[in-house]
């Protein structure tokens, strides 16, 4: 059965991008200075205005409007006739601190113990489509975006203004993906620049360079700026909002979505890091192989250390049932918000990059990135005496499996063909994969822990269709 699924990102010039790095630029900055500050910044931006809002309490006060400024710059909103630029832009202020009844319930005498802030679900998704382990439709989306900010950057395109979104549709087949049937490009321009040249100039230098070949073909339809014009862009043509990109922010609408946003909250706002935690999980059990699709869900209540429920759907793909996966997280690991921003230090990942990872999407961009978290952990499947465990094992000892260059690693393994793997016999067998071969099979950990699989490039098909 033939379906397709479409997923959009955007540049951090977008009017509602623009408003989270404003937020997560402020909640860097205080948490550089106060890390046991709690932070829920809210900002909006239209033509000539930004408004920063929230509730704050720390005993460091940042400067609000040298970084909004800071930040309107780096992105690229330099030039006063665009409606708005950092040099005129008017910043107002308008921050009280947290409700003592909210504080009560979250400041605790020990880190760990610290309550949730708010009461909510969290999802975090995880599939064997990409080498990220992300759906494929946001991966190519987000990749578009990124090119469109790398050619705009580098003046490859001069002409490019900040301001700018990209759309990808996948033909799947049976839950598999085959082809890319659509892609839709919107970049803001200068208005010097004639349409026919701004579309193939995005098309040679955007499209072509990022989307795997083996998925476009002469059906492929290319939707590049559909209006013929995109001049005023930014908040001067929309206005902005932290937390309205959501789900370009995580799986592109793939998975489900809790509501909350990410963008100006600190780690103890269980909107942020609860997600960031599901999708740790669900990342390392397809990682490991117990399904080819994961969705994990927590919920918290306000004030509460420990979620109140744990949902795994692994859609029907698990190789383990779903309960059973659930207990081993429940039993296994912690999940109380505190443990959550001790488990992802030193604060790299929670703290001060959290400007760099609203840019784009905010989970699943760099597979290359070494360990997404101090203790990362692999689960790992044993059928001696018909028992399954999970087991979890410190950065100490991932490092000495790295050296031993793939010896666990069974033939269906996707590293056995590039890496040397020994057979051990025995009466245990890899239960994840059903095979003979090893006794347990693990995780070559590559970058951050997860394989990339191989890409193939055949040459692309003649034919396109650009509007």
């Amino acid at each position: 059965m033939k379906t397709y699924f479409t997923s959009e990102s955007v540049t951090c010039g977008h009017p509602d991008k623009v408003c989270d790095q404003i937020a997560d630029a402020v909640l860097d900055d205080i948490l550089a200075n106060d890390p046991d500050a709690h932070v829920a910044c809210e900002v909006t931006a239209c033509t000539g205005e930004v408004h920063l809002m929230g509730e704050i309490t720390s005993s460091y006060v940042p400067d609000y409007e040298a970084i909004a400024r800071k930040v309107i710059a780096e992105i690229g909103y330099t030039v006063p006739v665009v409606g708005f630029d950092a040099e005129n832009v008017r910043i107002r202020v308008s921050i009280h601190t947290q409700s003592p009844d909210i504080a009560r319930g979250v400041d605790r005498g020990a880190p760990e113990e610290a309550g949730a802030g708010d009461q909510g679900m969290m999802f975090g998704y995880a599939c064997c489509e990409t080498g990220a382990l992300m759906p494929l439709p946001i991966t190519l989306a987000n990749r578009l975006t990124r090119k469109l900010e790398q050619v705009r950057r580098e003046k490859l395109l001069p002409y490019l203004l900040p301001d700018g979104k990209a759309q990808v549709s996948v033909e799947y087949e049976d839950g598999t993906p085959k082809r890319i049937s659509a892609v839709v490009v919107s970049a803001q321009h200068s208005a010097e620049v004639g349409i026919d040249a701004l579309r193939d100039a995005i098309l040679e230098q955007v499209i072509f360079p990022v989307l795997p070949p083996e998925l476009l073909d002469e059906h492929t339809e290319y939707f590049i700026n559909p209006t013929g014009r995109f001049v005023v862009g930014g908040p001067a043509g929309d206005s902005g909002l932290t937390g309205r990109k959501i789900i370009a922010d995580t799986y592109g609408g793939m998975a489900r979505h809790g509501g909350g946003a990410f963008s100006g909250k600190d780690p103890s706002k269980v909107d942020r890091t609860g997600a960031y935690m599901a999708r740790y999980l669900a990342k390392n059990i397809v990682a490991a192989e117990l399904a080819d699709r994961c969705e994990i869900e927590l919920a918290y209540a306000i004030g509460l250390a420990d979620p109140v429920s744990v949902m795994v759907d692994t859609f029907g793909t698990g190789r383990v049932s779903d309960e059973k996966i659930a207990s081993w997280l429940m039993e296994h690991i912690d999940m109380r918000p505190g443990s959550i921003t001790s488990r992802f230090e030193p604060p790299r990942l929670l703290r001060r990059t959290l400007r760099r990872k609203c840019r784009g999407s905010s989970v699943g961009v760099d597979r290359h990135r070494r360990g997404a978290a101090k203790g990362n952990f692999i689960i790992t499947l044993s059928a001696k005496a018909g028992r399954n465990s999970i087991e979890k094992q410190t950065e100490q000892n991932l490092s000495r499996q790295r050296s031993h260059a793939g010896a666990d690693l069974c033939c269906h393994h996707p590293c056995f063909p590039r890496r040397a793997a020994r057979y051990r016999q025995g009466p245990e067998y890899c239960a994840v994969l059903g095979c003979a071969a090893p006794a347990r099979t693990r995780l070559c950990l590559r970058g951050d822990g997860i394989c990339a699989m191989p890409r193939h490039h055949p040459p692309q098909k003649a034919g396109l269709h650009v509007y």
